[in-house]
């Protein structure tokens, strides 16, 4: 193998694939980038047997070839490179892939890559297109609120069902819940339900990029994948089996409360009383005040720390509905309002033990079901 191409396309392609490395394995070759030649362009690819990211990047292609090369080894030295034109050429006899930029040269010692899993291709089955701006917008607004630990893996997951034209994809780790719906552009044959790793969705989420091009989801019959594919790269994943709790009992039907306020200072007062909640595991205290003839209505975000001390922020809102008193982990607030867009939110609350719902005003197909705390006095 010997190839040439520029110091940014190889730096970005590996800083994308790299991600999909395993961390530790009983098999050395997952510890590393496989690269390969394809038809005229450098193919970069890693897995860790759960997920893989593949991406191909412009390349002058002298003599075709293939090999694997220490993922940490290599993206170290070429991020150390200048942005200048790479040449790579592969020692057969001493199993080393050989590097030159400028005056920078290197030999590292490489596995062969016939070692290297083969990662699951799409096939010829049909894909589902999928608006780039939707699915990042939406793998951000659901993705937070599923499970990190592995009690329940199902949890660890993101519902994505798809029937006729409407896309859903919901998340919930047993204190909050994130559904999200969006229309296709073409409606799907057969209803569709699975369970997506969240790790793999965040990482899809980093590498679609700007613009108008379409994300293609497969879903290989009989595999248990999940294949999405853009223009220039791949993400592979295996899907978490199982049933996905029944999520529709705990959205509430209807609300005592509907506060709306500015989504940016409400934003505020929860990261200023999360710096006292956080030693009272982010408990903070909301207390919901309607407006009384010229005087609008407010929210006050309280949290106190034993240790520290206490903060409080007051925030004009508007409020429909009866005062109320209630208990949130402001850190699942600060989660949801950080990824909301629209310039308004409505926090919907029903009494002090039943779960409050976020909703951006003005953007019907999201909303966010947090669990209440205990209410400390």
């Amino acid at each position: 193998m010997k190839v040439s191409c520029l110091q940014e396309n190889l730096a970005r392609g590996l800083s994308m694939v790299s991600r999909a490395v395993a961390a530790r394995s009983v098999l050395p070759v997952l510890g590393n980038v496989l690269v390969a030649t394809d038809e005229g362009r450098l193919k970069l690819a890693a897995t860790n047997l759960e997920m893989g990211i593949t991406c191909w990047i412009g390349a002058k292609v002298e003599q075709a070839g293939s090999t694997t090369v220490p993922a940490r080894t290599f993206v170290d030295f070429v991020n150390a490179l200048p942005n200048e034109q790479v040449g790579m050429q592969l020692d057969t006899r001493r199993m080393s892939l050989k590097l030159r930029c400028a005056s920078f040269t290197s030999e590292i010692k490489c596995m062969d890559a016939q070692e290297f899993p083969v990662l699951p291709s799409a096939g010829a089955g049909e894909g589902i297109a999928l608006n780039v701006d939707d699915l990042r917008e939406m793998i951000a607004q659901v993705a937070l609120a599923a499970a990190t630990d592995d009690t329940r893996p199902i949890l660890t997951g993101v519902l994505v069902k798809v029937e006729g034209e409407t896309l859903t994809m919901a998340a919930a780790d047993g204190f909050r819940l994130s559904v999200r719906t969006t229309k296709l552009s073409a409606a799907v044959k057969d209803p569709i339900k699975v369970i997506v790793p969240a790790r793999a969705l965040n990482e899809l989420g980093r590498l679609i990029g700007d613009g108008d091009e379409l994300v293609w989801m497969f879903l290989p019959a009989g595999r248990g994948q999940v294949i999405f594919r853009m223009k220039d790269a791949e993400l592979s994943s295996a899907l978490i089996e199982g049933t996905f709790p029944d999520f529709s009992p705990i959205i509430p039907k209807s609300c005592s409360t509907r506060t709306v306020m500015t989504t940016s200072q409400f934003l505020k007062a929860c990261r200023a009383a999360d710096i006292f909640a956080r030693q009272a595991s982010h408990s903070a205290r909301l207390k919901v005040t309607p407006g009384a003839d010229s005087t609008p209505g407010n929210l006050q975000v309280m949290a106190t720390a034993a240790e520290t001390g206490e903060g409080e922020t007051v925030v004009e809102a508007s409020v429909e509905g009866q005062a109320i008193e209630i208990a949130f982990n402001v850190k699942y607030l600060v989660d949801v309002l950080s990824i909301v867009k629209t310039p308004n939110v409505a926090l919907e609350t029903t009494g002090p033990a039943s779960p409050g719902v976020i909703k951006p005003v003005g953007q019907d197909d999201f909303l966010h079901v947090i669990m209440p705390m205990h209410l400390g006095r």
